[in-house]
């Protein structure tokens, strides 16, 4: 069993992958995790890719609808991967294993191109802003203005 500090960095890690994931930064996160995961094997790094590649592809191929749950579902599955391997480690190498994914977590971060200004909201992801029942949203970019939508036609039907 895991320590909660050893938990929440799985957790961490399992989110990290999946963020970066169709980003610019993948090529390079892809590589570093697989490293990490292989301990010094080849072979074990091979099938890590194979593991990113995997999921990098179902996150690409998820329809609109089913993205958030893809996504969900491939951080609790990374991070169950990250849990197994920190579990299997004897507690000195556990400490080594942990910290070279804490620098690699750091470092991804530190890379991060999303940044917000005064009153900004940053997001590294897709924003999907919509209004239902009379209801109204905006983003502010810029003025906003609001008032009655026109009534659709019969092609909008």
């Amino acid at each position: 069993m895991l320590s909660e500090a050893m938990a929440a960095l799985a957790a961490a890690g399992g989110t990290a992958v999946v963020q970066a994931a169709g980003t610019d930064a993948w090529t390079g996160v892809r590589q570093q995790v697989a490293g990490w995961f292989g301990l010094g094997n080849p072979q074990r790094e091979h099938a890590e890719l194979e593991h990113l590649d995997q999921t990098a592809g179902e996150l690409e191929a998820a329809r609109p609808a089913e993205s958030e749950r893809v996504r969900i579902s491939q951080e609790v599955a990374w991070q169950g991967r990250i849990k197994a391997l920190l579990e299997s480690l004897e507690d000195f190498e556990r400490a080594r294993v942990a910290d070279e994914l804490r620098t690699l977590l750091a470092q991804q971060t530190s890379h991060s191109s999303v940044s917000a200004g005064q009153s900004g909201l940053a997001v590294g992801r897709n924003v999907n802003v919509r209004a239902d029942h009379a209801s109204v949203a905006a983003v502010n970019m810029g003025n906003v203005t609001l008032g009655n939508p026109s009534q659709p036609g019969p092609h909008q039907d």
